[in-house]
């Protein structure tokens, strides 16, 4: 059998990964809602995608680089 103990990568704990999560989101809101507003009153439509959905959009790419090596 091979040895594959040199394999293990340290691993983050789910519930930090959640609180950084939950943190980028509650300052991303009013973020992107100043910037779908500014974008609706720009282009004089609504953006496809709501302030909401932009938020997580943006912690979900966020969070992870925070863990990254």
């Amino acid at each position: 059998m091979s040895d594959q103990s040199a394999d293990h990568h340290a691993r983050t704990p789910r519930s930090e990964f959640n609180s950084y999560y939950a943190l980028i989101l509650t300052f991303a809101i009013p973020v992107e809602t100043l910037a779908w507003g500014l974008s609706a009153l720009w282009h004089r439509r609504l953006p496809c995608a709501g302030p909401i959905a932009r938020a997580r959009r943006t912690a979900t790419e966020i969070t992870p680089m925070i863990f990254r090596p």
